[in-house]
Order: C-alpha cells, then structure tokens, then sequence
C-alpha cells in the first residue's frame, strides 16, 4: 500500500496545475494519477488554447487576472515553454444588445482592475480588418493580453517542474474504487496499478468527472459536450498577426495557427455525450459562417483528416465546482470548467492548493464556486461562453 498527502484523479492540465502549486507551496507528497499511457489524451490535448480576461461574471474575470499573467511569466517561473501570444480577443457586435453586454462587461472588467481591455468602434474594425465583411459591425471590445497558448507545453511543463520537485505521476492507472475509511476519514484509493491511501483525493477527471464522484456517492452535475475544431491548411489572405476574433452574431469564432488558421463554432444542435469522433458534416457549417464573415475564407482549404472532437465538461451554470465536499470531507473538487479549463487552470492550481493546505483562498470568493451552491439555488450563469 502506497501513501500520499494527496490524491489528483486525472494528469491533464488541471490536475497538473494544482500539483504544481502544491508542491510550490511546500507539501510534495503528491500522486497524480492518469489514466491513459501518456499525459492530454482527455480535454487537455485537443483544447483550442484561447486565453481572455473578457468574462461576464467577477469570479471569472479575477481567475484570467491571476492566470493570464501567470501564463506570461510561465517560462521564467518554471523553465518551460507554454507558447503564450499575447494576439488579443476582438468581440465583434453586429446589434445594440450585444454591445450594451460589451460595454457592461467592460466596465465589470475595468472595475476588476483589468488594465489593456477597450471598447473599439466599428470603423476601427473595418480599418484594421478589411479583410472582414463588417458593414454589420457597429462596434467592439478588445483587449491585447488576451490570446493563446499551448496546452499540451503547459500541462507538461506543471507536470514535469512538480515531478522535478518530489510529486509522482503513475500513468496507465485508472481509478477503480475510491474507499473511506470512517474512523479516521482517510481514502483508499484503488487502481489499475496499485492502492494508495490519502487523507485529500482531489476530483480533476475533466469530461469524466462525474464517474469519479460517484465512487464517493456524490451526483456531479457535470456532462460532456462535445465541441469540433477545424484548421484550414496554409493560407496567407488573412494577416496572422490577428487576434481571437468573435462573430457575437451567431459564435463563429477564429485565430491564426501555424501557417493557417482555427475555427471553432458552437452547433447549437449538439447533444450531450462521449462522442469524440469528429462529424465530417460540421465542415460545410463552419465554412459557411466561416465565409460569411470572412469573404475570402471561400478560397481556403481544409482537410477533414486533420479536424478534430474534443469535450467541454459542462455545469448547469457553465462555472467551474471548485473546493472541498461538504458531505464528503476530503474530497475535493476541480471540475465543470465548462470549455475554460486550460485557460483558468494557473488560478485552479492555485485556489484548490490554498484550499487543501490552510482552508481558504484569497484568489477568489471561494463559496461562489462550491458544489453546495446547485441546492442552495446560487447558480451564477456566465453568459459569455465559446
């Protein structure tokens, strides 16, 4: 019987986040347990990468004020790459509701202390885009930290600087029961390679959290949603200097990658489920919204063997359950990031180390995000969503 100070139930870029900064903040007794023969196989691997402080809600908003700085200074804290470009995300309002949402956002985001965040008007965005069909644009919102990292280099770098420090990884072990012993609250943890016994098992299961919290007895409102991602091949017609830009008309969204370029679009007609085959069907909906705001994306190409699935893990009010279980001790949880996963995982890494070593977090109110909030009615909805 192997023991630890603590447990971390998934090896993608969250649970690596949060083992690193246990083990920068001292307790190194820490197992990361992964499922799979090699580390981002989940979410982590097939993330879009997007970066932003231009959340709706404060809690969101203060977690992009840690991570994103956090990102920026990855290197030089762990030695590391994490690819961070800092391109901006331009919010693109074709009506005036959307536009009074970006300006209450951008006062909500100002009022946080958010420094290089700016309402753009139209013509701007026609000036500096005329690339873009935009005689619709009646205005913006843009701000220059915001951009893109990598999140296969990030969870590896957490990983391997916590590894380097004293945590272990066991990788090929699956979770197969999660015991609790009632005298003293400790848990056994039984796996496909070995048992360990912990006094903290930390919840990171991203898509497949729900599982994990069921061997405790705990019904996670946490479901997968599966989201496709398509790059075009080399394409030099739209600069790529660009940042993230957001079509608010209907959530087509698109950055520059390698020598092309990324698009992502939610289809309002997914259902819920482990589907992570990509649909070949989506092509022809993406580049159909993809040329109407880009004319001169009907000349790019795309090859479908290269386009791919991943899932969102998503919570009824699409924030993140941060903290310990109220009816479970102990047990903790790091889930539902509901498509901002790798984008908050410094702020995760941090608020779930300040939470397991001295019960509390400065970071964030941490009682807005705990599990008890879904039967206590305190759901905070975060309407901007990609």
């Amino acid at each position: 019987m192997h023991t630890a100070d603590v447990v971390l139930i998934g090896g993608g870029i969250v649970g690596s986040s949060i083992a690193y900064h246990l083990v920068a903040a001292g307790c190194k007794n820490i197992l990361v347990l992964e499922r799979e023969t090699a580390q981002g196989k989940g979410s982590t691997g097939k993330s879009m990468g997007g970066v932003r402080a231009q959340f709706s809600t404060p809690v969101n908003i203060q977690m992009s004020l840690y991570s994103i700085p956090f990102y920026a200074s990855f290197e030089e804290r762990l030695g590391y790459p994490c690819d961070y470009r800092p391109q901006g995300y331009l919010f693109c309002a074709t009506n005036e509701k959307h536009m009074a949402y970006l300006r209450a956002n951008y006062n909500q985001q100002i009022a946080m202390g958010l420094k290089n965040v700016r309402l753009v008007a139209g013509d701007e965005i026609r000036s500096q885009f005329p690339q873009l069909r935009a005689d619709d644009i009646l205005g913006g919102s843009f701000c220059s930290t915001d951009g893109f990292v990598d999140p296969y280099s990030a969870m590896i770098g957490f990983m391997t600087w916590a590894s380097d420090h004293g945590a272990r990884l066991w990788k090929n072990a699956s979770v197969t029961g999660i015991t609790r012993n009632l005298d003293d609250g400790s848990f056994e943890v039984a796996t496909t390679r070995d048992t360990v016994s912990t006094r903290t098992v930390v919840n990171c299961g991203g898509a497949w959290a729900a599982s994990i919290a069921k061997m405790v007895g705990i019904d996670l409102p946490v479901e997968p949603l599966r989201r496709m991602l398509v790059p075009t091949e080399p394409f030099d017609q739209f600069p790529h200097t660009a940042p993230m830009i957001v079509d608010m008309s209907n959530g087509f969204h698109f950055r520059p990658e390698s020598l092309g370029f990324l698009l992502a679009w939610n289809d309002p007609e997914e259902t819920p489920g482990y589907k992570t085959d990509f649909d070949v069907s989506f092509i022809e909906k993406i580049l159909t919204r993809a040329a109407d705001r880009v004319p001169v994306f009907e000349n790019v190409a795309v090859n479908p063997q290269r386009a791919w699935a991943g899932l969102y893990e998503m919570t009824p009010d699409h924030h993140p359950i941060l903290g310990e279980s109220r009816e479970v001790p102990g047990f903790f949880f790091a889930n539902g990031f509901s498509g901002h996963g790798v984008m908050h995982s410094p702020a995760t890494g941090k608020i779930l180390s300040d939470l397991i070593l001295t019960g509390k977090t400065d970071l964030i109110d941490a009682s807005l995000l705990n599990f008890s909030r879904f039967k206590e009615d305190r759901m905070i909805p975060e309407t901007a969503v990609l």
